[in-house]
């Protein structure tokens, strides 16, 4: 089956969608509706026109970059797709953002593996990740 990747970004219900299927964190459709149209970048992989991976790049686009929303369906894990969509957004950065950028991501474990094989290394103890949903 075709495997093609297209700059877009997903439409709320593809969104959403990928994110439950990849066992991630929910959020609201109104949330989603609100978040995508500010990516700077996303990507949308397709195996057969079907919406089976994404990927978006979030933040200002010059000072501080995050790579997020990463995710590949279980089902079809395994055949090179998470490292394609990495491929296709780091080369984005390398054009698109300045060398003095922050370019960071929190990363699951054991996904981490993969995007070490792109530059990125913990930064743990010198600094740590930390997050808080807004509403508790």
């Amino acid at each position: 089956m075709s495997v093609s990747i297209h700059a877009e970004i997903p439409s709320v219900d593809t969104y959403l969608d990928l994110r439950k299927a990849g066992g991630m964190g929910s959020y609201s459709a109104e949330a989603a509706r609100v978040g995508l149209p500010n990516s700077l970048y996303s990507v949308v992989l397709k195996e057969g026109g079907r919406p089976v991976g994404m990927g978006r790049l979030v933040g200002d686009g010059g000072c501080f970059v995050q790579v997020t929303d990463i995710v590949v369906r279980p089902e079809c894990q395994g055949r090179g797709y998470a490292r394609m969509i990495l491929e296709d957004l780091m080369g984005w950065i390398e054009k698109n953002v300045p060398d003095t950028a922050y370019v960071n991501l929190l990363a699951d474990v054991p996904a981490n593996r993969i995007y070490e094989k792109f530059g990125f290394r913990e930064t743990a103890p010198k600094t740590v990740g930390m997050a808080k949903r807004n509403g508790s």
